[in-house]
């Protein structure tokens, strides 16, 4: 078999990605990585194609080479693949070079035992350093873009091995001084610095001249691991994230170098800060990050380097930059950032999260930067959340939240107005405006919008998360906490459909608000009468707010609301509100109410979870009762009689949707009686007990049915028919879906969703009364005919007989509804549709291929049906 064409890769590669894991464990995944190697070297694909490959590479190293040995193969043939390029300028040098370095980073295979690793590590400072490597590396155009990508791999590695490149600091010193690349050398050398000092303070040694230049490793020739092996394989972080723990402060601290090599590190700073306007936003912001970190607590080094850096920075608009201004400030605080510096930066952000045009993203990040603001001499402890203390009533009043905003930027407002309202102080309670009663008031303007009748389910979330920040910014404060509870409330009053809102929030809040709020919620439902519409919202609240405080109203309103609990869900939610009293600890009144339930509740799954929370309620003391009504499988085994020792007991108590082992059809339709049955035969592949069979119609056309129960089905058993009476109110085909509710032997009770029931318009045909003697059935029959004109529709149609002939189709399927016959040719035929509705058939002159059918009914829409059910007579045979 030849090499796969590039229809074939494209189909691999796209079935990969489509699924990484399901493609390796197929057949072809244990050859796609050794195939990808192998292709990289084929001169019959494209470089266009061979890229592809590649990135794939980058992509997914850990799938394609998953062991450390796999990787270093992989990175061996890469490499290999890389010297064997011919001199002229090539697409693949780079995307080489950067899945060389990401498959040994990825795959675990970087370090002194690798051969790959000894390869690439000279060769990528090599090509960073400029230096000739030979034929193999391209034409004199590709070496700047070369030098950049063999940064940007150094800087990959030094990233997942802190210290590999502290040997070299002063090699990468010297090179940005000379005609290159600046940015990835600048990051680079930024990185290794930060490494080393962090690794050295660590081991409380010296630089030992690591900022000196010296020779660079020759290809081949051993590197040193030495540093990289004492600071671990623990990836340092790459975004402004400030340690805020003291010992890494501390640990710095322990760092003394001597003179000259605070000297060397002031340059090497120096260095890095005089070319960073050269720099793009983002490079400049993670370079004044990592230098930062690096000097930060470290003795003899000044953070006044900065300070020209800000002089620059303070007023930029690039928010990558003003966040690495932040975190400078929150490095170095009032060392390097005077009072006039904070209350300007302040004053910055304060007037740009006002401006009319910012897009939201950028609005939302100088709001996080007020919320967060590292000041210079913060109060309180540390970690507390507080306003900036610059930040007055005036520069406040000008970022209050509005309803007008959207909703983040109106919850950002609102944490910066909460943090106002904690610091407001008692004098100012008097002035005309006060944060208190401007929150007061969005509160309430929330509240409004949440209770819109059908209104967007954002707005209710809104309020609710509105809430959820007051409380968690001002707990301790009841003269907030007080107000917001009472408009809760009335919200839930005027919305009793946000009942689910309100059981998140109490899930979250704290008992500062928790508790009153199930108070007053637990107040307004009880209140209700037990037929409110609302009734299922009622019974949700309750089962998150009952306890034992006034039981007697609880269980008043849940005797009042029994009566109104008419389907399975209703019931349920009732029986949940029981559990929560009976974990409550309440028991008079309760037993009373459970046996009630037990002996009303139409379900008798409802029934049964009644019966057994008496049984559980009476005979269990307060301990092992919490433990039965318990959420957790694994709890302890109970010692009561009554209830098994095993821990699937929670799963007794539940409703299980399980495979259906029941098997449903329709039997011989039965033509008598008032009205149509359906015959229904049951077969089962399992035991079933108390099974019980729920019908629903989608639509109007029939009235609601009735459940069937049967008592007991086991397989090969067989089962009289089950008859189902139908109530058409139009005389029309239609489904019926079907589910059933049955215990198993195991005691679990299950239900399941079993394939509809087709009711078809053959199976709503019923005879009428026949006449009182043979002479007057020509004349019962023309009087019906006559009966349905003018009023009803007549029309005529060819039906086929086939081989049978029309005695034989008459006597399978009409039998039952002739009025008049004379066999073979002639047939009078009149059939009762439910409701009130008639359909009557000539069946005269019949040929040898069919017979003409004249109708008449007193209903037009019977026509079309009868038409499709007469023609199809002859199909069925």
């Amino acid at each position: 078999m030849g090499p796969p064409s590039r229809e074939t890769w494209a189909q691999r590669l796209g079935a990969f990605r489509a699924s990484p894991s399901a493609f390796m464990a197929g057949p072809e995944g244990e050859d796609l990585g050794r195939d990808l190697l192998i292709e990289l070297r084929s001169e019959k694909l494209s470089e266009q194609t061979k890229v592809s490959l590649l990135a794939l590479s980058l992509e997914y190293p850990a799938q394609l080479w998953p062991d450390a040995a796999a990787a270093e193969a992989a990175a061996t043939s890469l490499l290999d693949t890389l010297v064997l390029l011919p001199p002229r300028p090539s697409a693949l040098r780079r995307p080489l070079l950067l899945a060389a370095t990401t498959v040994l980073a990825a795959g675990d295979a970087l370090g002194p035992t690798s051969g790959a690793s000894r390869r690439l590590l000279p060769l990528l400072l090599g090509l960073a350093s400029g230096r000739d490597l030979g034929r193999g590396f391209g034409p004199a155009s590709e070496q700047r873009p070369l030098q950049a990508t063999a940064c940007e791999c150094l800087r990959e590695l030094e990233s997942c091995k802190p210290g590999l490149l502290g040997d070299c600091l002063g090699l990468l010193r010297r090179l940005l001084g000379q005609e290159g690349p600046v940015q990835p050398l600048s990051l680079l050398l930024a990185l290794a610095l930060r490494n080393a000092l962090v690794i050295r303070a660590k081991a409380k040694a010296g630089l030992q001249g690591l900022l000196v230049a010296g020779d660079a490793p020759t290809p081949g020739g051993p590197w040193n691991w030495a540093l990289a092996e004492e600071g671990g394989a623990h990836p340092q972080p790459q975004a402004p994230s400030w340690p805020a723990a003291e010992d890494e402060e501390c640990g710095l601290a322990v760092l003394e170098p001597s003179p000259e090599e605070a000297r060397e590190l002031r340059a090497a700073v120096a260095q890095l800060l005089d070319s960073s306007y050269l720099l793009t936003p983002v490079a400049q912001a993670q370079l004044l990050w990592l230098l930062g970190w690096a000097l930060r607590g470290l003795r003899g080094q000044p953070p006044v380097l900065f300070k020209p850096q800000l002089v620059r920075l303070l007023g930029t608009a690039q928010l990558a930059l003003l966040h690495a201004v932040l975190a400078l400030k929150a490095a170095f605080g009032e060392a390097l950032f005077t009072a006039q510096d904070e209350a300007l930066l302040l004053r910055r952000l304060t007037l740009a999260a006002q401006h009319p045009a910012l897009p939201l993203p950028a609005h939302l990040f100088y709001l996080h930067c007020l919320l967060s603001f590292p000041e210079n001499c913060p109060l309180g402890p540390a970690g507390e959340e507080a306003a900036p203390l610059l930040l007055g009533p005036r520069l406040g009043r000008s970022l209050l939240p509005s309803l007008l905003h959207d909703p983040m930027a109106l919850l950002a407002r609102l944490h910066l107005l909460c943090l106002l309202c904690a610091e407001d102080e008692e004098e100012e309670k008097g002035q005309g405006w006060s944060p208190q009663r401007y929150l007061g008031e969005l509160l309430a303007g929330l509240r409004q919008r949440a209770d819109l009748d059908g209104g967007p389910r954002a707005l209710a979330a809104l309020c609710f998360q509105a809430s959820y920040l007051v409380v968690r910014c001002l707990a301790t404060q009841p003269l907030v906490l007080t107000p917001l509870t009472h408009g809760l409330a009335e919200l839930y009053r005027a919305r009793p459909a946000l009942a689910p809102h309100f059981v998140d929030l109490l899930d979250r809040v704290g008992p500062e608000l928790g508790e009153p709020l199930r108070a007053v919620l637990r107040q307004e439902v009880v209140s209700r009468a037990g037929r409110d519409e609302a009734l299922r919202w009622h019974l949700k609240i309750l089962a998150k707010v009952a306890d034992g405080n006034a039981p007697s109203a609880t269980l008043g309103f849940l005797r009042a609301a029994a009566a109104h609990c008419t389907d399975w869900g209703l019931q349920q939610a009732l029986l949940r509100v029981c559990r929560t009293l009976m974990r409550a600890g309440v028991r008079e009144g309760l037993a009373d109410l459970l046996q009630a339930l037990a002996r009303q509740l139409d379900d008798p799954d409802g029934r049964d979870h009644a019966r057994l929370y008496y049984i559980l309620l009476a005979h269990l003391a307060g301990p092992k009762l919490g433990v039965a009504l318990g959420p957790s499988l694994a709890a302890p085994a109970l010692t009561s009689s009554l209830v098994a020792e095993n821990q699937g007991f929670a799963a007794v108590l539940m409703v299980q949707e399980a495979p259906a082992p029941i098997r449903l059809s329709v039997g011989p339709r039965r033509a008598a009686g008032p009205g149509p049955v359906l015959q229904l035969q049951v077969e089962v592949l399992e035991p079933v007990f108390s099974l019980e069979l729920r019908f629903r119609v989608q639509g109007q056309l029939y009235a609601p049915l009735d459940a069937v129960h049967v008592p007991c089905l086991r397989p090969g058993r067989p089962c009289s028919p089950l008859l189902l009476p139908l109530q058409p109110r139009l005389p029309a085909p239609t489904q019926l879906s079907v589910r059933a509710l049955y215990a198993t032997p195991a005691g679990l009770t299950c239900h399941a969703h079993l394939p509809p029931v087709p009711v078809n318009f053959e199976d709503l045909f019923l005879p009428f009364p026949q006449a009182p003697d043979d002479g007057d059935k020509q004349g019962f029959f023309e009087e019906l005919w006559d009966s349905c004109l003018p009023k009803g529709a007549e029309s005529r149609l060819w039906c086929p007989l086939g081989p049978q002939g029309l005695e034989a189709l008459v006597s399978r399927h009409l039998e039952p509804f002739v009025v008049v016959a004379q066999p073979p040719t002639s047939y009078h035929v009149a059939i009762r549709l439910p409701p009130d509705s008639r359909l009557l058939l000539r069946l005269e002159a019949a040929q040898a291929g069919g017979v003409p059918v004249a109708l008449r009914t007193d209903h037009w829409a019977v026509l079309p049906l009868a038409g499709d059910y007469l023609r199809g007579l002859s199909a069925t045979g």
